[in-house]
């Protein structure tokens, strides 16, 4: 595979303005893919002024509810129709087993365009009961304009996609930023969006590393930002949005608690966390890290846990036997593997993993750590790798305290066989999102967003509608 990338900019695929290139790799081979386009401030502000001109000019807000929403459609259509060919791709840049590439990560950017496709039609104002006599007043969801859109590493097809179909389903015009790691779906599904009939301006894709994020965010033209991401670089982007004011959203870092009661099944919450825990190699935001088990039943969990973790297979994601992928660059296995030796250091034991994988790509075998305290890094930090901590509780009281003892707030799971604890702990855990009794999936029709330091706003569903409009109020005396 030999990958020459451009910059899509006004509907026209053309190179960096100064010409700049980088590399792109293959995480299980470390070997290059492909070069792609390294775009500066001057192309910047190219994508951004054509942006501009087609929210204010082009087609896009003259076409029709039913026209965008025909459009949005065939590019879900095109997805499957290429799903092999992106699937491939996802797996070669990103690392993920081609099993998630194809069945989580592929078919949710096609479902993705197709929900937000059904809901250009429906996105309505309302009247108001106002009480002032002789007056309508009305509400009207207008697009809020340009919108930045950064994405990262870990799915990057599938999130540009929870990123481009609302805002396009709500009339908005993009510059879509992908991670520098991991470019190349990203601008195939460009080409594929433009073969679906987005008008010339409406789709810009820069490829690029921090500086162009960092410029794409601080431009003035820019109206609104949506990044998913870590939280520091969050915390940088609220930072450089407040020079217009932009409207910002969110969905940032994680580290999921997991709470295993004492009458859970303990078949399905070793399988469930071990899915929870390492798709993706447990580069997910939203992964099972954190295990709180009550003690009755700590040490039989750890070591189900732990066995079903060694006899996990490591491999290439193109080996349709693999289970575990490689992590996405050298740099962050040395951060994971830095992590656990830390772990080690401050008293925690393996119970399975712990090594490097030696090999030309950046494995790491899945990890179980036993032992572990909430004070220790490993319990604090988000890893983003193929590491489970388990702690154990006695007062069930207390476990919700500990489980919200963290700057984030995403996701969790509850595991036991008492509906009225699943609810009460669903309730008491601070997260977006709290799983009972199964993994930690995704859908287009559920909200998706943190609390705290883990993001603003709500993805997918309804919610995300929100997001990329801005509601007018209409007053008329009649």
């Amino acid at each position: 595979m030999n990958v020459t990338g451009q910059l899509l900019i006004g509907g026209q695929w053309v190179d960096a303005a100064g010409g700049g290139r980088f590399e792109t790799t293959d995480p299980a081979t470390a070997r290059p893919l492909g070069t792609v386009a390294d775009a500066g401030q001057a192309d910047v502000d190219s994508a951004v002024a054509a942006a501009r001109t087609a929210f204010a000019s082009g087609p896009w807000p003259e076409l029709t509810p039913a026209a965008r929403a025909r459009i949005l459609w065939r590019v879900g259509d095109l997805i499957d129709q290429h799903a092999a060919e992106l699937a491939e791709l996802e797996c070669r840049d990103q690392g993920q087993p081609i099993g998630i590439a194809r069945n989580v990560s592929v078919a949710a950017a096609a479902e993705h365009f197709r929900y937000y496709a059904g809901w250009v039609t429906k996105i309505e104002g309302e009247t108001s009961p106002v009480s002032i006599p002789g007056v309508l007043q009305y509400t009207r969801r207008e697009p809020i304009g340009v919108c930045a859109l950064i994405t990262p590493w870990n799915f990057p097809l599938m999130i540009a996609s929870w990123k481009l179909a609302p805002a396009l389903a709500c009339g908005n015009t993009v510059v879509l930023k992908p991670a520098e790691q991991t470019p190349l779906t990203t601008l195939r599904l460009a080409e594929l969006m433009v073969e679906a009939g987005v008008p010339a301006g409406v789709l810009n894709v820069l490829t690029g590393g921090p500086a162009t994020g960092k410029a794409l965010v601080a431009h003035p033209g820019v109206d609104k930002v949506s990044f998913t991401g870590s939280t520091d670089v969050g915390r940088e982007i609220v930072r450089a949005s407040a020079g217009n004011l932009k409207r910002v959203s969110l969905e940032l870092g994680g580290k999921a608690p997991v709470v295993v009661l004492p009458d859970a099944d303990l078949d399905a919450a070793v399988e469930g966390c071990l899915q929870g825990g390492f798709l993706n190699a447990g580069q997910v935001c939203a992964a099972y890290t954190r295990f709180y088990v009550h003690a009755s039943v700590v040490d039989e969990f750890s070591q189900r846990l732990g066995k079903a973790a060694d006899a996990l297979v490591v491999g290439p994601g193109l080996d349709p036997a693999t289970q575990v992928g490689p992590l996405v660059s050298a740099e962050h296995l040395s951060s994971v593997d830095a992590l656990v030796r830390g772990a080690a250091a401050e008293g925690a034991r393996l119970a399975a993993g712990g090594e490097l994988v030696g090999c030309d790509g950046h494995f790491y075998r899945p990890t179980v750590l036993t032992g572990v305290t909430d004070d220790m890094i490993i319990a604090r930090k988000e890893v983003f790798g193929p590491v489970l901590a388990v702690l154990p509780f006695d007062d069930p009281d207390e476990v919700v305290a500990r489980a919200n003892d963290t700057e984030y707030g995403l996701a969790a799971s509850v595991w036991t066989r008492d509906v009225g604890a699943a609810h009460s702990l669903a309730a008491a855990i601070r997260a977006g999102t709290v799983f009972v009794n199964m993994p930690n999936p995704v859908d287009a029709a559920a909200p998706w967003g943190g609390f705290k330091a883990s993001g603003w706003g709500r993805e997918m569903g309804k919610h995300a509608i929100d997001l990329y409009t801005e509601i007018k109020s209409v007053w008329t005396r009649l």
